[in-house]
Formats: structure tokens, sequence, C-alpha cells
């Protein structure tokens, strides 16, 4: 096991920030989406496992501090010379004698950058100039921390498939925070799902569709039409504006979806969405809550 949090507890003066009772296991390979709302304890608990800030348990793990990269939310570089020289500053190295530097910057198409003084690049290269330089360490358990923020749709997307394209068939452990959860569909084969700083679920990403929304789900406007038209099938917790039918299985998929031809209706059938996921696991965990039982915790 490459990363074991045990009893993990982070407490801010006197408010207690995060709490993780049950073991969570971060095994070597593990591509892990941390998700959950705005104070939820992403950032807070890629803190406390690259040790910057204190806590109460255990994380117990064989790697050491070297061993471990991370791409925080907020960087900053200085802005007096060309970026060139920030990157073979900071990386300690030359990019004309560095093959693994040379082919990161093909890669993240960066080369007309380098020349550029920080505060000249776009939001999306200031991006991969941070990616850049935390790839390059290779390191066995790297963590991204709302690596897209700020970035338009275009972007976004542009960047996280160079992502997945660099890691695909490689064996670094990664830790995604984001709330883009089409993101990390693509991305994520785990997820650690948060709210206000507790656990309310970890496991495979499929594993936990299946317990809170079922086999698929047909995502469709919400209107009056919409709601009568569907009342016989089980609703999920969704965004106001639409409608989220859970299927059980093969048998009811197609049913609702003939039913919805049909009659002309538009809908998305989904097997992964994360957003639908999320809302209903977070719902689940709040009336376990209210009935005494603290849901995955226990």
């Amino acid at each position: 096991m490459l990363v074991t949090i045990k009893n993990l507890q982070v407490h801010y003066g006197s408010r207690l920030a995060l709490q993780i009772k049950n073991p969570v296991e971060i095994e070597e390979g593990d591509r892990i989406g941390i998700i959950g709302s705005n104070g939820a304890g992403k950032t807070t608990l890629v803190r406390a496992l690259l040790g910057i800030i204190p806590y109460q348990g255990q994380i117990v793990t064989s790697l050491k501090p070297e061993e471990m990269a991370a791409h925080l939310q907020f960087n900053n570089y200085v802005s007096t010379m060309p970026v060139r020289y920030v990157v073979e500053a900071m990386l300690n190295t030359s990019i004309k004698k560095d093959r693994q530097l040379q082919e990161l910057i093909r890669f993240f198409d960066f080369e007309q950058c380098l020349g550029k003084r920080y505060q000249s690049l776009s939001g999306g290269q200031k991006q991969r100039l941070t990616i850049i330089m935390v790839m390059m360490q290779d390191a066995p358990l790297t963590f991204f921390d709302e690596v897209t923020s700020g970035l338009d749709f275009e972007t976004r997307q542009k960047l996280m498939e160079l992502l997945m394209k660099w890691y695909q068939g490689r064996s670094n452990t990664l830790c995604i925070v984001s709330h883009y959860y089409e993101e990390l569909e693509l991305l994520v084969r785990k997820l650690l799902i948060l709210d206000q700083g507790n656990v309310i679920d970890y496991g495979d990403k499929e594993s936990l569709f299946r317990k809170y929304c079922g086999n698929s789900i047909m995502i469709l406007d919400a209107s009056r039409e919409n709601d009568i038209l569907t009342r016989d099938y089980k609703r999920l917790h969704s965004p106001e504006h639409l409608l989220a039918l859970s299927c059980r299985n093969e048998e009811e998929e197609i049913e609702l979806a003939s039913l919805l031809i049909r009659h002309n209706v538009t809908f998305k059938r989904s097997s992964s969405d994360i957003e639908i996921m999320f809302i209903n696991a977070k719902a689940a965990y709040e009336a376990n809550k209210e009935k005494g039982e603290n849901g995955y915790e226990e």
C-alpha cells in the first residue's frame, strides 16, 4: 500500500476542518478524484498528506517527501527574467541538456513561451508552466489541486486530455482535486467524496455510481410535461433545471428510452455522471446523519 490514512484530524484553531475515521488506502497506480463542495476539506487533505500543515492521527507511507509532487491551487514566479531561466533555476537543470524536460516542453507546446516573462503568459500557459515543473519530478505520488481553475472550457479540456495522454500506461499515482466533474470522468478511477470535513464515501468510480444512482441514469430537462411523462420512474436528486431518472437494469433503461423517444424528449444517458452521483451521495449521507448513522465513517 502506497499510503494509508488512519484517524486523521486537522484543526484550524478550534474548528475541526477535516476528519477521516475509517482508513483510506491509496495504492500504487491509483487515479483518485477528490471531490466536494467549497470548504469540504479537499485542499486541507492534500496539504496534510504533503506534511505542510499539522494534523493528528496517522499517515502511513513508505514514500520520502521528495517522492511526492504537488501542483497547488495558487502559484507565482519571478517576472523579471524570461521563463526559460525560471524553469532552469527551479529545476536545477539545463533545457538544452535535459531530454525529459525537452520532451515535456514539446508535449505541452510550450516552446514559444520560454522567452516570455511570467506576467505576460496567458492563464493556460501559466498552468502549463507549473504542470511541466511538477511532472519533471516524475514522482510516485503527485497531487493536482484545481489544475484547471479559472480557465475557459476549451483550455481546461485540452489540459486534461494532455494529462490523460501523458500518464496513460504509467505507474504514477495521481490524486486530483477538481470541481469540474466532467474532467474527472476522463482521468480518474476512484473517488474520495468529502463534505464539511467528513468522508462521505471512497471507492471505485463505477461502484459508487451504481450504489447511489443505479445501473444507469437518464437526464432530461425539468418541465411539467416531462415530470408527468416519467412519473413512474425513480427520481434522483439533481440540479433544479434537470430530471435524473434511475434505471435499475438494461430492461428498464430500454423501456424508459423508448418512452422518451416516442414523445420526442431530448435526453442523455449516463453510467458515470459524477455530478449526479455526488449530489445523491451527499443526500444519502445527510439522511443517515439524521438517523444517527455515519455512513462510510462507520
